[in-house]
This record gives C-alpha cells, structure tokens and sequence, in this order.
C-alpha cells in the first residue's frame, strides 16, 4: 500500500500562510503541518488548529530566522536542548496535546552540532523526527535557489511527474510551503507560496492519488501504519 502525509511546514508564520494551509486541509489535500510556536501568528495558528482536529499538527522547531541566521549559539549543545524542550513545552500549552511529530525550520535538524540533540529529544518524546523515522522525505517540490524563483518546479505538471517516481510502497512525506501573500510576514520565500497553493488546490493531484491508490494520512497514523506495514 502507498502512504501519503502531505505536511505544510511554517504554520504560525502569518495569518496568510495559516489560512492556506488549513484551505488545503478542508479540501482534504493537506493531512498534516508543522507549527512555528514563537512566531507572531502562532496563536492564529494554534486557534485554528483547535477548530480542525483531524489535522495533524507537529513541531516546527525555529531556531534561525527567515533569512538563516541563527537565533541561538549551535556550539552549546545545552542550550539547544534546553531550547527544543521549551518549544515542546510551549507547544503543548497553546494546543493542549503533544505534536504528532518534529522537524525544524530550514532543516537545521541536519546539522552535526544539532542532530544528536533533535534524535535525543525525538526518541524521549515518541515522536518521529523528520528523515529518522519510517516515513520517505520528499522534499524537492521548493520553488526557490540561488534567490531566484523557479514557478516550473512547483507546477501542477512537475509535480504529478515528480512522485509518479517518488511515491512508492510505503510511506512518504511531501513537504510544501503554501501561502497566501502577507505583506507583514518578511520572507525570501513568499510569491512561491501563492504558487503552492495554487498547484496544491488543482483537481488533477487528488485525481493522481486517487487513480494510483495513494492513500493520504497523517504522522498522528504513523505508529499504526508502519505496523500494518511491518505485519505484510
């Protein structure tokens, strides 16, 4: 059987971002996302996650900003830790449950300073860490390098040709950044958003599912899906 957990990352960066993630959840595209807990619409976010208990919400540990700069020393690994268990923290106060998962902005989870501690508190706390659990990452539908936009990449086209070769048996992770413009959120990823969203809302990628038997979960299912799997 396939698996698809279509996860929106940067939920809680703008009132914008948060309304298209949870427009992609209510056309039963998005399963899953993952929370910014210490931006500016983070209780917008963590409100609107309230209202929609079938969506997935994992963590979204932030510890550079928009612009990759780091917001806390990498070289003092007590910090870090102390830092990650803050955010679980604070995650938990404002939604009143655990994240279903973690991940990290920008992917600073892959960094050799930080990994060992994202891997410590994952496994303290049961929950999968993004690219150290038993869901495939996918993470080429980004339509930004070298600072320069690339619409073609997260076009509807490219993206149905892409997991024609990427979904396979078991369970993969399709990471996105849907959003509608915001002129407050201050971001290098941004009329990229509106694209996503675009692409994410076309008929034709749920009609690809469907036609090839993808069945869409989120990382809440993770436990119990990759038994099922391990049981075939």
């Amino acid at each position: 059987m396939n698996y698809l957990i279509v996860n929106a990352d940067d939920f809680g960066a703008s009132r914008g971002i948060n309304r298209a993630i949870i427009e992609l959840h209510q056309l039963g595209v998005v399963t899953s996302t993952s929370l910014m807990i210490d931006v500016p619409a983070a209780r917008h976010a963590a409100h609107m996650a309230r209202a929609s208990p079938k969506l997935g919400v994992g963590l979204h540990v932030t510890l550079t900003n928009e612009h990759s700069a780091p917001l806390i020393d990498f070289d003092d690994a007590a910090r870090c830790l102390k830092e990650l268990e803050a955010q679980i923290t604070r995650f938990i106060d404002a939604l009143g449950q655990a994240p279903t998962h973690i991940d990290s902005h920008q992917n600073m989870h892959r960094d050799e300073r930080l990994l060992p501690i994202f891997q410590d508190v994952a496994g303290r706390h049961s929950l999968p860490l993004r690219e150290h659990s038993p869901a495939r990452y996918f993470s080429a539908f980004y339509g930004q390098w070298n600072g320069e936009t690339h619409a073609e990449q997260i076009s509807i086209e490219n993206l149905l040709l892409m997991l024609e070769s990427e979904i396979g048996d078991g369970i993969t992770e399709l990471s996105c950044h849907p959003g509608h413009t915001d002129p407050a959120f201050d971001s290098p990823y941004n009329i990229e958003r509106e694209i996503e969203l675009k692409t994410l809302s076309d008929g034709r990628f749920t009609a690809f599912l469907h036609k090839r038997a993808v069945k869409l979960i989120s990382f809440r299912d993770l436990p119990l899906r990759t038994a099922r799997l391990q049981s075939l």
